[in-house]
């Protein structure tokens, strides 16, 4: 369900009043959603902007985790899904999307605002296996403070067998070396 803080076009109002409340200063944009100028933005407000995205069938992954897990201030464009059920989907919902049609395990998905999205260990190994300026930056800013995490992470690249895994490792380990320089 949808919070009632959440306001999609031609839902409850249409796209001109959506437009009229947002130049009133009633409402503010938030991923593929409007909520109201005053209202708190949380993980559970990022997520369920990405309902009508999303569905039951996709996942938020990589960078558009990282924007629901509240790393990012901002949503990418476009964002990452990937399957989140068994059967292959014969049709993606936008080709506004980066989409992964391999199915994510149910256990590294956790439900935030009605929709799936990946868990903060999961979305922090998929963004060191990208490699890329923006993942790099996402992951480390995501793993800031949270050796755990990064420990975590470390741990289950190493178990499994994943391209870039190598890279990923070395790019965490980095991250974990850096949380010590500092604490100590």
């Amino acid at each position: 369900m949808a919070s009632p803080f959440l306001y999609f076009i031609d839902d409850r109002l249409s796209l001109a009043e959506l437009m009229a409340a947002r130049l009133d200063g009633d409402v503010v944009e938030l991923g593929d959603a409007y909520i109201p100028a005053d209202a708190v933005e949380t993980r559970a407000l990022r997520a369920g902007s990405l309902i009508g995205l999303l569905g039951d069938t996709l996942a938020a992954t990589h960078l558009t985790a990282a924007w629901v897990h509240g790393v990012l201030a901002e949503p990418p464009a476009p964002h990452t899904v990937q399957r989140a059920v068994p059967r292959r989907l014969h049709h993606v919902p936008s080709r506004h999307l980066v989409y992964r049609d391999l199915a994510v395990d149910p256990a590294d998905l956790v439900s935030i605002g009605g929709v799936l999205v990946t868990t903060p260990v999961r979305t922090l190994e998929d963004l060191c296996r990208v490699g890329d300026d923006a993942h790099t930056r996402a992951a480390r800013l995501l793993a800031m403070g949270r050796r755990d995490l990064v420990d975590a992470a470390i741990a289950r690249l190493e178990a499994g067998s994943l391209p870039h895994k190598r890279a990923a490792i070395i790019l965490l380990r980095g991250f974990a070396a850096a949380e010590a320089a500092t604490t100590t």
